[in-house]
């Protein structure tokens, strides 16, 4: 097992723990990169979708896994960004300037969104958002000169310099970049002072507001980051898919997102693409055993739906940290083999929320 001795502060805050990380990080973006070459158009889009719903997933992280705010209407500022984008390209706007606002405006939403927050939490912030959730759908189904109304919208190809993104390569890199930068932006927001006073929220509000940190300003810009990164994620969305609808953009949208997020390990960005692979992987698992399971059980309805309780459930009484933290056992496991200790990962009490993921 690697012990890593840090001798300065700065040693300390670099996004990679040593140099062994960095190497797997760069062969990590070397795969990807890749990926187009050896991959078909297929389970190509089935990555663009990972890197979609992870973009989407590294805002709601940062506002439930580090800040404690609870959302069950993620998804209205994925509707948000996704009909802007839609709305700006059908009129010619440049995609760079219609990205730039549809991210812009899904952050702005935010932040009326985020104001409940100050006064209410836990429960009741759930129930604000999920009410906010009800009204932006509700808002795309009526306003049909802006969204179409139930009827959709079909969504423009983006070009950059007059050269059209199209074919699934080009949405592919356009994602892949788009992921990484929204990843990096909540890495380096998480090392800074920000960072630090978001996790001090969740951890205990009277705490953090004893040390003098304003918990109005920190909620609100927990808010404002994560439906930018929602609405970032909602236009690449509406790209892939190429044509809206209200329903896309609902409460069960919703309740994937949070269980993307839960399933992958609360509390760390690892976890949002572990999660955000399975969210999209187990469609894709359930059709191909529908061929080897009963009549009875592959042609009931709401398969999908008690597969993913089935699975929360495993996950918060087996596995709370999901699979992230289950990966990090793994990790452990082999570099410690044969010298494996059965108790090793017994459960230990955390006197802090923070302390959870060191």
């Amino acid at each position: 097992m690697r012990y890593v001795f840090k001798t300065s502060y700065d040693q300390d805050i670099n996004l990679a723990r040593d140099g062994a990380q960095r190497s797997w990080y760069a062969a990590l973006l070397i795969m990807l990169l890749g990926a187009p070459l050896v991959l078909s158009d297929y389970w190509l889009s089935q990555l663009t979708f990972i890197y979609i719903y992870g973009t989407v997933g590294v805002g709601l992280m940062l506002l439930t896994g580090f800040t404690g705010q609870f959302s069950i209407g993620h998804a209205a500022f994925m509707g948000v960004g996704a009909y802007t984008e839609a709305y700006l390209l059908s009129h010619a706007w440049p995609f760079p300037l219609s990205m730039l606002v549809a991210t812009m405006l899904s952050a702005a939403v935010g932040v009326v969104v985020g104001l409940p927050a100050l006064r209410v939490k836990g429960l009741y912030l759930g129930f604000a958002t999920l009410a906010f959730g009800f009204i932006i759908e509700e808002v795309m189904s009526r306003w049909e000169s802006v969204t179409g109304g139930n009827a959709g919208r079909y969504v423009p190809p983006p070009s950059i310099g007059g050269i059209k993104i199209t074919g699934s390569a080009g949405l592919y890199f356009l994602c892949l970049a788009c992921a990484i930068g929204g990843t990096l932006v909540v890495r380096n927001l998480l090392r800074a002072h920000t960072g630090r006073a978001f996790v001090a929220i969740r951890d205990s509000e009277i705490s953090a507001q004893s040390m003098g940190i304003t918990l109005a300003h920190y909620k609100a810009a927990s808010f404002a980051i994560s439906a930018a990164l929602a609405g970032l994620g909602g236009a690449l969305y509406a790209h892939a898919i190429q044509f809206l609808s209200p329903e896309q953009f609902g409460f069960i949208q919703s309740i994937d997102l949070l269980l993307m997020i839960i399933i992958g390990g609360l509390g760390s960005l690892h976890g949002v693409y572990f999660g955000a692979a399975f969210l999209i992987g187990m469609p894709q698992i359930i059709s191909i055993t529908k061929d080897v399971l009963p009549p009875a059980m592959s042609q009931a309805a709401g398969l999908q739906s008690v597969l993913y309780g089935i699975v929360l459930i495993a996950v918060v009484m087996l596995e709370p940290t999901g699979m992230y933290g289950r990966w990090l056992k793994l990790r452990t496991w082999l570099e410690l083999y044969p010298f494996y200790r059965r108790g090793m990962f017994k459960r230990q009490r955390s006197f802090q929320r923070s302390e959870r993921f060191r």
